[in-house]
């Protein structure tokens, strides 16, 4: 169509070079049959910004200032610049309706993903970041250079409130630091969240005096938000450090709120990413898991879910990689068409969670991906065990041992009859 009735190409300009306090986008994008690749991705830039479908009778001159703009392009990958002004300070779920809201509609896009984000410091400084972080978690539960551990009852769902904290003390007395709620359960008719509260505390303080751990739990309070505030409150008067968020369904907004909430507790995030697949699963559009990960600890979660590379999820190593150096570096260094440049500042680093379709077996190929700055649930792969879920859990902390030590598992099992019974049911098996 003619230039007088659209202005999308006004948001191009590939000799463009950002200033310090520009947010930066890095999309793939594939136009539309008959969309040119200025068309399209001047439409990103103009549909995320200022921009309309057509030129306009009255625009003030202000407007030209708060332009983004598309300027580098490489084959179908495509960066683009927003003005620091365009965007309210500590606010995330703005940044996301414009970054990604509407543009992901649009007819003249075949496919769209943003993959990454590069926020200033100017913008991220409004911002809380984990409460306790990585060294904060270590710290707390007196675990020093290992993965941590947890684990959720298994079936996900379907215990009561006694029987689900039953199976918790026998996840640590085999020697896990954490049991977890699952992300269908918050609070039922047979299994109430503030009964499993009651019974987890009970049983949480009698494991703690037989072993002279540290334990504790993710316990899920997702809910409506004044809900969870009430529900982080109940955990934080009964000992609890932690709280689980399904911090998708929840939302960005939630989140911080919470994140205020719990931090005035000193309590971390755990965040599950239920839902998540629903827009990252297809690699030409959507959001992408790392960008994800990379708002979720902005606004202050302590450790989400990664993936493991070898479980039961989609979820392929060097994403998982990625999202890991996301989550636990201070300052991330640009790669080409995956990764754009983040210094962090201030805001701590986060750990990256295993988990799904976890046994002793898969130990070493996820610790030798992720090391051992993790965390490492293993559910299903501890419950059934032949011998039961303590004897599962020593298995896998079984693993851990061996592969901090660089012995295998099969050299190890010879004097570790767990691990041993472990490896004779799953050996290396991968989980689809």
């Amino acid at each position: 169509m003619s230039k007088k009735v659209e202005w999308y190409t006004e948001f191009v300009n590939e000799s463009y070079k950002p200033s310090k306090t520009d947010v930066v986008v890095l999309f793939y994008f594939e136009p539309a049959k008959g969309i040119s690749r200025d068309e399209a991705i001047g439409r990103i830039a103009s549909e995320s910004s200022t921009g309309t479908w057509t030129t306009l009778f009255r625009m003030p001159p202000r407007m030209k200032k708060l332009m983004a703009t598309a300027f580098e392009v490489d084959g179908n990958f495509v960066k683009v610049a927003y003005p620091l002004d365009l965007w309210e300070p500590g606010n995330a779920p703005q940044l996301l309706s414009g970054i990604a809201g509407n543009i992901f509609g649009m007819k003249a896009l075949e496919n769209l993903r943003l993959i990454d984000v590069t926020l200033p410091k100017e913008y991220i400084k409004h911002f809380k970041g984990p409460c306790q972080g990585i060294q904060g978690i270590r710290k707390m539960m007196k675990v020093k250079k290992r993965p941590l551990t947890g684990a959720v009852p298994k079936p996900k769902i379907g215990f009561s409130a006694k029987e689900h904290a039953e199976i918790a003390f026998e996840t640590w007395m085999g020697g896990f630091d954490l049991t977890k709620d699952d992300e269908n359960l918050s609070s039922t008719s047979f299994n109430n969240f503030y009964e499993r509260v009651k019974f987890m505390t009970k049983m949480r303080d009698k494991a703690e005096k037989e072993t002279g751990e540290q334990k504790d739990a993710l316990i899920n309070i997702t809910a409506e938000t004044k809900e969870m505030m009430k529900r982080a409150k109940v955990l934080h008067d009964n000992g609890w450090r932690y709280a689980m968020i399904d911090v998708v369904v929840a939302g960005t907004a939630s989140v911080q709120t919470l994140r205020d909430t719990l931090g005035d507790y000193k309590m971390a995030i755990h965040a599950h990413r239920a839902m998540h697949a629903t827009f990252d699963r297809n690699e030409k559009h959507g959001l992408s898991m790392q960008f994800l990960a990379k708002i979720m600890r902005l606004i202050g979660v302590d450790q989400i879910h990664s993936g493991t590379a070898v479980g039961k999820l989609v979820s392929p190593r060097k994403e998982v990689e990625t999202i890991a150096e996301t989550m636990r570096e201070m300052k991330v260094k640009e790669e080409k068409n995956n990764l754009l440049n983040q210094d962090w500042g201030n805001i701590k680093p986060g750990f990256p969670v295993a988990s799904g379709g976890m046994h002793p077996g898969l130990i070493p190929d996820v610790m030798e991906i992720l090391g051992n700055e993790c965390t490492i649930l293993v559910s299903g792969g501890i419950h059934g065990h032949p011998k039961g879920t303590r004897a599962g859990a020593k298995a896998s902390m079984q693993a851990i041992e061996a592969t901090m030590n660089g012995v295998s598992l099969e050299e190890y099992a010879k004097n570790h009859l767990e691990l041993k019974e472990a490896l004779d049911k799953w050996g290396h098996m991968r989980p689809v």
